[in-house]
């Protein structure tokens, strides 16, 4: 799987940490949602402004394709995107790559579905206006846009 970050905007430095490695010295393969989660909500805070007063997200689905193993001295960052856009959910694309000598090499990437969620009422909620037009502008294209 090949992905073209030429169509990502949002990119962020994530640090590796002891914790995060497995008896073999390499990132524990649970440890990458939650390297997934920091770029997301930085995408969300830095990118959309997303007021999570209004509405919330939860996580309704992950992906995770396993290209090659990191280890604590690596240099990483996560590029994220919103690549589709529906009534009360969203897909995102994260693309985690380490630096090497010879540029960016991808190791990781993964697809999450979000849901807009209001934690009161405990549903989902159309996505707002003003997150969903943010997402529309940042990240397209190629976006694909749903009503379902």
């Amino acid at each position: 799987m090949t992905e073209n970050l030429s169509y990502y905007r949002f990119k962020t430095d994530i640090p590796i940490r002891f914790s995060d490695l497995d008896a073999y010295g390499h990132v524990n393969n649970a440890v990458y949602l939650t390297y997934f989660e920091i770029a997301r909500s930085s995408y969300w805070k830095e990118a959309i402004s997303w007021d999570q007063n209004n509405a919330g997200i939860i996580l309704g689905r992950s992906e995770i394709n396993y290209l090659k193993p990191l280890k604590l001295d690596d240099k990483i960052s996560c590029y994220v995107r919103t690549t589709r856009i529906g009534n009360s959910s969203f897909d995102m694309m994260h693309v985690l790559v380490k630096q090497t000598p010879h540029g960016e090499e991808v190791c990781t990437t993964g697809k999450t579905v979000c849901i807009s969620y209001d934690y009161s009422t405990n549903k989902s909620v159309p996505i707002p206006l003003h997150e969903r037009q943010r997402m529309i502008e940042y990240d397209e294209p190629p976006l694909i846009l749903n009503t379902n």
